[in-house]
């Protein structure tokens, strides 16, 4: 079974890479399961390998982390449910097209169970909701909002970092960079399209989309308390 571990308060990012780094090395060796980890960061940008220094508008207001997933500026806060997925493709297919495929799928699927109509749109990286009642574009396109981002990175075929879904953070707080380098759409949130979902909700939904997408009957979810390097939310 694939481990299953939340973090309470929130989880200080460099602190979460250098687990994530030791996972993903004990993976390779065969010295551990493959884990999905729940957290939540404090307020915080981080950048990709394609990030665009002009999509950065606002450098002073957070930490900035440069990072070697995929994609590009991404912002991570309170009341955001963090995903990093630690899965061994060596096992699972040696098809990186196919596991970011997969991860959009567990999204749209979680988020289905709230009856939210999610999808992917071509040319953006992501999982986005219409909002045909706001003003459209100005070339008359429907306006999307994006509610969820993924970024991956692979070390030996074993997957690391992953996905992010946006239940009730600040929305404000990403107007400090271009998300994922796209500009014109907006940023939405479950609480934000009316949905009292709650952190806890989104973590037995994950749960169940995991299981439909991958097929892996996920293990005991194990609660991970404060440690050094982590923070209360505040």
């Amino acid at each position: 079974m694939v481990e299953w571990r939340i973090s309470a308060g929130l989880t200080e990012y460099p602190a979460a890479l250098a687990e994530m780094e030791q996972r993903v090395d004990a993976i390779i060796q065969g010295q551990a399961d493959e884990l999905v980890w729940l957290l939540e960061h404090p307020p915080l940008y981080t950048a990709g390998s394609s990030a665009r220094a002009a999509d950065l508008v606002d450098a002073e207001r957070f930490q900035v982390f440069q990072t070697r997933r995929g994609g590009q500026y991404t912002y991570h806060g309170p009341g955001q449910r963090v995903v990093y997925a630690m899965l061994d493709l060596n096992k699972r297919g040696r098809d990186v097209r196919a596991y970011v495929e997969n991860l959009e799928g567990w999204i749209i699927a979680t988020l289905a169970q709230f009856g939210l109509n999610a999808g992917i749109r071509p040319g953006r990286v992501g999982v986005w909701v219409s909002r045909p009642e706001k003003p459209p574009l100005t070339d008359g396109t429907v306006r999307d909002d994006k509610i969820a981002a993924i970024g991956v990175r692979l070390r030996k075929w074993v997957a690391f970092h992953g996905l992010s879904i946006n239940v009730d953070p600040d929305l404000e707080h990403f107007s400090g960079i271009v998300p994922c380098g796209i500009a014109g759409h907006g940023v939405t949130s479950l609480v934000d399209l009316g949905l009292p979902v709650t952190m806890a909700d989104l973590d037995l939904a994950l749960r169940a989309g995991f299981q439909q997408v991958f097929g892996d009957e996920p293990g005991p979810m194990r609660l991970q308390t404060l440690e050094a390097g982590s923070s209360r939310r505040r």
